[in-house]
């Protein structure tokens, strides 16, 4: 017969599960989660790729944008804007294009360069120097040459290439003359006490190290290169300008004018914009843009293309140097 006390007993406890029971059902848990968290990467990167890859086909294959499509008698311009060098918007790769297409097209009448640059690159200027009268002689079209606010330097040495040069009264046009820059610090150096350790293989490989001295020998070679750049410049601003030009004895030195003082010496021919010449000169006064822009496609894959190849690129550089390269 059982008691009051039996009635209230505490049941038995049950069998403690072992530390190691479970483990295969997590196990395949977390190993599944892990699968799927790949799978969903693996599909991310590769719509990655191809967008990019659909973005690269589209920057090749699409056409460069113009201001508007041919239709009829125009002026055709082509922009040459801000420094010239290479890779740059103002390069001979870049212009070289667009000047082919507007002196091909048959509604083109006449080519204006319309040119705001203080200068550059005196081989990417002289490419499209030569360029510009190769396409005039083969085509047998006018270009015309418009100055917004600067025609310096590179620019002017592409702007006699034209037919006439227009600018403003204001305009700075000239500065023909050739510089190399750099800077010297050897008295710096010894002052702080610190020694310049440059090794070269051969003699002149460092000439123009801002922390060596500049050997006289050294400076005339730099002085005799310049002078020859720039008597090629003087002989292509004397061949386009022809009798025109009003030479001085400052024509040359590297000075540079506004558009009254260019006109006087006979660096530019009229004052004029680029309406007044499409309307007044051309006889055409719609204007098409014909300068290559770069569209969205083109500058997102360079810009992917620029840091892909600068993390591989730095990557090898700290790999190489890590090895003991020399640099």
């Amino acid at each position: 017969m059982s008691t009051p006390e039996d009635s209230f007993s505490t049941p038995p406890t049950p069998p403690s599960r072992p530390p190691w029971d479970g483990l295969p059902e997590q196990f395949a848990r977390a190993y599944m989660n892990d699968r799927r968290s790949e799978r969903r990467w693996r599909i991310f990167f590769r719509l990655a790729w191809l967008l990019l890859a659909v973005a690269l086909v589209y920057a090749v294959f699409s056409a460069r944008v113009r201001g508007a499509a041919p239709n009829g008698p125009h002026t055709a311009l082509i922009e040459v804007r801000g420094e010239i060098a290479a890779g740059a918007e103002a390069s001979a790769e870049n212009l070289l294009p667009g000047l082919k297409s507007a002196f091909e097209d048959a509604s083109a009448q006449a080519i204006v360069l319309r040119i705001n640059s203080p200068g550059g690159s005196p081989v990417q200027a002289g490419i499209i120097n030569d360029e510009i009268r190769r396409l005039k002689s083969l085509h047998k079209k006018k270009v015309y040459a418009v100055v917004e606010e600067t025609c310096a330097s590179g620019a002017y040495y592409i702007a006699v290439a034209a037919d006439e040069i227009y600018a403003d009264k204001a305009s700075v046009v000239g500065s023909i003359g050739v510089l190399m820059d750099s800077f010297g610090a050897t008295g710096l150096m010894e002052k702080l006490g610190v020694e310049r350790r440059l090794l070269t293989a051969g003699e002149n490989k460092g000439i123009g190290d801002p922390f060596s001295p500049l050997l006289p020998r050294q400076r005339a070679y730099i002085q005799t290169t310049l002078d020859q750049i720039h008597r090629q410049f003087i002989a292509v601003v004397k061949q386009g300008r022809g009798a025109r030009l009003k030479e001085t004895p400052e024509t040359f030195s590297g000075l540079f004018w506004n558009g009254e003082q260019a006109l006087s010496l006979g660096l530019i021919d009229h004052y004029g914009s680029l309406d007044y010449v499409a309307r007044e000169v051309v006889k055409a006064e719609a204007v098409i843009d014909y300068t290559p822009k770069e569209n969205v496609a083109e500058r997102l894959a360079k810009r992917f293309g620029a840091s892909v190849g600068a993390s591989i690129g730095s990557g090898a550089v700290k790999a190489f140097q890590a090895l003991g390269g020399i640099r």
